[in-house]
């Protein structure tokens, strides 16, 4: 197969002051005519830079091409003027962006911002342009187009916002199109059919995809050839099989080994060191017709929690896994009062905590932590980190002295893997996962019973994932802890949680012990969930039937609103409609 990208000695620098970062460092692979190749690797790998430096996208300065060629179609594009290059972009050469928020303009109609390029690469007419774009709409998926064209960006769901992109991207049928990271921040079955709307339209158009991610399922539901990327440089390349069924390189092993995978069976669970203080058989929390309503005006309510009811056991971990907007997270804080519930009860200990007042409730906080999704934004950056941990020993008043309070904290994080001369360092001084350690060692510093883990994962490199469940799954077995454990991964969720509960539209649907979950689900949202993850291994995904859920309908929300849970065998909950 003639390649129709050649990427050969590629080096790229970044230049600051008077020190130079080389973040692409020889890399070289090709790209041949109808064909999907994987550029993977953890963050920093240098697979976004090598990206962007085929679009000629980086800034310069700082940034600067040492060496290398990227030969597309025979010519050498490192040699091509900016104005030449504004000729190929979008023509020949499209890309489609991790965040479609940021990279759709807010301001611009969705249809104009499709049209643009039909105009200017195809010197359409507008009216073309325009007709061209509903049917570039309706192409990937996106219903009622005529309409959708003239609305903008934020009134799009993060799904379609996608699907616009790849529009955009798809406008001039390129020859080559790059995506990078493009269903990253998307739900798992918004992610299958952002991934199932490529790969037909690579049969369609005959396409080359240059896909960059760090998640080896999608890989292997993907590509044909995979290059794996370490610190700026190729450490592997081959077939996705031969990647996947014997990989070569130590790195490549660790990412194929990095996370659970959803049809292997989960590690039994060891027993706490510490034994929670009440009866095993007795809830720590027990949630009772919680209500979580948001008044949006004008007679519009959005019922974020609608009557759920569940419990916990001391020791447990209840994964608690649904789409954005399906109100999981809205359930976490309405436990924690970070969020005034609407109605209902939640228990803790026997004592309702939503009728505490604002003292009570800040005793009770010693009790009941969180752990936030984003570790960079919920932590003080102006403060060290001696001060993050510090503050919530002050607060209750846990130590009598500077020199016991770094004691402390020096003890904390010596629990979570970072060492005491952490202490005094910034937030931004750290990576990712170091600082959810932070975010961890804060949550313990009260010594808590119940943590709520709002989302943990998802900010992280997939091996920084598995380090980080190992720490947690290793403090509930040395502190007794007890978990709520939010989350969108059901591959993680699976492998850390005793009981898992799903939910869908502000309502629990399913809720069974771990395994019962996944070997046999019952309501159909659940199958949706489960059949949209992809497996990493390429024989797998090939024979994978998916079963995709469809925009939510009002007969949906109405059969939703009016079910109830209904134990189906033991220890099995499925909502089922009343009547």
């Amino acid at each position: 197969m003639e390649p129709i990208l050649q990427v050969k000695d590629l080096r790229v620098s970044f230049q600051s002051h008077e020190q130079e970062f080389e973040a692409v460092r020889g890399v070289s692979f090709t790209v041949g005519k109808g064909e999907t190749l994987g550029i993977v690797g953890e963050s920093g790998s240098g697979k976004s830079v090598t990206a962007r430096s085929i679009m000629r996208l980086l800034p310069s300065p700082p940034s600067y091409m040492k060496a290398g060629e990227i030969t597309f179609l025979g010519e050498n594009l490192a040699y091509k003027t900016e104005k030449e290059m504004e000729a190929i972009r979008g023509r020949d050469i499209s890309m489609i962006f991790q965040d479609p928020m940021t990279s759709l303009n807010p301001t611009i109609r969705i249809g104009k911002q499709i049209s643009e390029s039909l105009i200017k690469h195809q010197k359409m007419s507008k009216v073309e342009a325009k007709k061209e774009a509903i049917e570039l709409l309706k192409l990937v998926g996106i219903r009622n187009s005529e309409a959708r064209y003239n609305q903008y960006p934020h009134e799009f769901s993060g799904g379609m916002r996608q699907r616009a992109m790849i529009a955009i991207a798809l406008a001039c049928r390129p020859t080559l199109l790059i995506a990078d990271e493009p269903t990253t921040a998307l739900d798992v079955t918004i992610q299958a059919q952002i991934l199932n709307l490529m790969k037909s339209i690579q049969e369609r158009f005959g396409t080359s995809i240059i896909l960059i991610t760090h998640d080896l399922g999608v890989v292997a539901g993907m590509c044909d050839r995979v290059v794996v990327m370490k610190s700026g440089e190729v450490v592997e390349t081959g077939t996705t099989e031969e990647i996947f069924e014997a990989p070569k390189h130590p790195y490549t092993q660790k990412l194929l080994n990095a996370l659970p995978r959803l049809d292997e069976k989960k590690k039994p669970k060891r027993a706490p060191l510490i034994i929670p203080d009440s009866n095993q058989n007795i809830p720590l929390l027990d949630v009772r017709s919680l209500k979580q309503y948001f008044d949006l005006g004008k007679g519009n309510v959005l019922r974020a929690v609608d009557n759920i009811s569940f419990d916990i056991k001391p020791g447990e971990t209840l994964g608690l896994v649904g789409e954005s907007g399906s109100g999981k997270s809205t359930t976490g804080r309405a436990i924690l009062r970070l969020h005034e519930p609407t109605d209902g009860d939640i228990l803790y200990q026997g004592m309702a905590v939503n009728r505490f007042s604002k003292k009570e409730m800040k005793i009770m906080r010693r009790h009941m932590q969180m752990i936030f999704q984003d570790p960079y934004s919920s932590l003080n950056p102006r403060f060290k980190v001696v001060d993050i941990i510090g503050q919530a020993l002050d607060i209750h008043n846990l130590t009598k002295s500077k020199t016991e309070r770094l004691k402390r904290v020096e003890e904390l994080l010596d629990m979570v893997g970072l060492e005491a001369s952490h202490a005094h360092r910034y937030p931004h001084e750290f990576s990712g996962g170091q600082r959810q350690r932070i975010g961890i060692a804060r949550a313990l510093a009260v010594e808590p019973k119940f943590i709520v883990a709002d989302e943990p994962l998802s900010a992280l490199d997939v091996s920084i994932q598995a380090q980080v469940v190992d720490l947690l799954e290793d403090l509930q077995h040395r502190l007794g802890l007890t978990y709520l454990f939010i989350a969108h991964d059901l591959s993680m969720v699976k492998h850390i949680s005793d009981r898992v509960a799903v939910m869908y539209a502000g309502k629990i649907v399913e809720l069974a012990e771990s395994e019962e979950l996944y070997a046999n689900p019952q309501h159909e949202y659940t199958k949706s969930l489960l059949a949209a993850i992809p497996i990493p291994d390429p024989k797998v995904e090939a024979k994978k039937k998916r079963v995709l859920m469809e925009e939510q309908t009002e007969e949906d929300k109405y059969q939703l609103k009016n079910s109830e849970l209904v134990e189906v065998s033991k220890g099995h909950w499925v909502a089922i409609p009343r009547g």
